[in-house]
């Protein structure tokens, strides 16, 4: 009996929640985080490594908002997991849900080794343990850049278009960056007379706006016990305040004493400098419904909307009280994250994206070539001069080998006779032409 046929069959699909990444996408996502760290490098960002495993004591500190719900937590080891008394012992890691928590500690704990300010690129996977449906996987890379150390709006500014930025180099266009404050958020709960105890999760139903609309939102409020009266004069508000939203001004003049001069003030700071460096590349506009999910906001929170995508693309804001936590003293912060693998889909979505791609050559010979040297002397050249260069042996379906080539995004094949000269295929015809170096 043959050995193998007594072994069980192993499932050859990966965990649920997880994927495989085929050749054509990683090429793609490197070349695309390529761009986006050229962009950020050359705006005084540097980038810095975390670890994907931190302490569970960091990761349900309450800051996390539902994501603490989806830590993939790792158990204890050995004599420590027999000694675990209880379920709540039996684990003391934790995968990371995003990158901002373990900023917060990194900094805390190197702070007398780091620049100050500090501009800090992050760029890595991150895990939560969601239901997976489509376009959302268990696994995915951020790409956040933050700073660290400055108080004033001109870090959001920074921000804002550092960010922008990149996804323009990228050749996404249609951009809208919305943005809002938590402040102002607060100041309109308390106007309509919401209890502040539960401005929270007032924030958190109106977060949804997007995905149940209105009336669900006022569902959802309603459900949760909110006073009728608040919960009108919230819907009200900001169904005038979206009407009017091209200046913040309409809506502070509404809500009178509750609002905090120096917030409007910084908010059409960041509006204004943002506007005036942008051109025709993206737009920036205020938007009273705009939420982000998280609790450590403390301040500015800004997403950016692409033409072609359902939600945001890019999300972040200001955290100014989650490193004092740690270090014993608040430390201004403020940061964006890029949304990779909505970027990854939209760019896949053009066909062939080629996001700084060099030319890709395939150079196609016999097995039992006599002239491999100057075979490989030639893709030297093609290499020296920053071609991406394969070595393709030729196959018995030679047509289709061609086809598969070009599909692939090989603009350039060349392919070696009997006597080792060659000739550059011709993809429309697939007959030979005589080429050179």
């Amino acid at each position: 009996m043959n050995e193998h046929a007594r072994e069980p069959k192993l499932d050859s699909t990966p965990p649920r929640g997880m994927r495989d990444v085929l050749p054509d996408e990683v090429e793609l996502r490197d070349r695309t985080l390529t761009t986006i760290l050229d962009v950020y490098r050359r705006r005084g960002f540097q980038r810095i490594e975390t670890p994907a495993v931190e302490n569970l004591t960091l990761l349900t500190r309450g800051e996390g908002g539902d994501n603490e719900k989806l830590i993939f937590k790792i158990l204890k080891r050995g004599e420590r997991l027999s000694a675990a008394r209880d379920t709540d012992e039996l684990a003391d890691l934790g995968l990371r849900f995003d990158l901002t928590v373990p900023l917060a500690r990194y900094y805390a704990n190197n702070h007398a080794r780091l620049p100050h300010p500090l501009k800090a690129i992050q760029i890595g996977p991150v895990w939560r343990a969601e239901r997976p449906q489509h376009g959302r996987f268990r696994q995915f890379t951020q790409c956040d850049i933050d700073i660290l150390g400055v108080r004033s709006e001109v870090a959001e500014i920074e921000l804002i278009l550092a960010t922008a930025d990149a996804l323009s180099v990228l050749g996404l266009e249609g951009l809208t960056v919305r943005i809002n404050d938590r402040r102002i958020l607060a100041s309109v709960a308390r106007y309509c007379g919401f209890e502040e105890a539960r401005f929270d999760a007032v924030f958190i139903a109106l977060d949804k706006l997007d995905k149940i609309d209105a009336a669900g939102v006022v569902g959802e409020l309603r459900k949760d016990g909110h006073p009728e009266r608040a919960v009108s004069a919230l819907m009200a508000l900001l169904d005038e305040s979206t009407v009017t939203a091209a200046a913040p001004a309409q809506l502070a003049q509404r809500l009178g004493e509750t609002a905090d001069g120096a917030v409007w003030r910084g908010l059409t700071r960041i509006i204004d400098a943002v506007s005036a460096a942008a051109g025709t590349r993206f737009r920036i506009a205020f938007d009273p419904t705009l939420v982000r999910g998280m609790s450590y906001y403390t301040g500015p929170i800004f997403e950016i909307r692409h033409e072609n995508a359902t939600s945001s693309i890019a999300g972040g804001g200001r955290y100014d009280r989650m490193i004092g936590k740690l270090l014993g003293r608040d430390v201004p912060a403020t940061g964006f994250s890029i949304g990779f693998e909505r970027v990854i889909a939209i760019l896949m979505e053009r066909g062939r994206p080629e996001v700084g791609a060099p030319e890709k050559a395939a150079l196609v010979f016999e097995e039992d070539t006599a002239h491999l040297g100057s075979i490989l002397a030639m893709a030297r050249d093609l290499w020296d001069h920053g071609h991406i260069v394969r070595l393709e042996l030729k196959g018995k379906r030679f047509g289709k080998q061609l086809e598969d080539l070009e599909s692939r995004g090989f603009s350039r094949i060349v392919v070696f006779d009997a006597e080792g000269r060659p000739r550059d295929a011709d993809l429309t015809g697939r007959a030979g032409r005589e080429g050179t170096v």
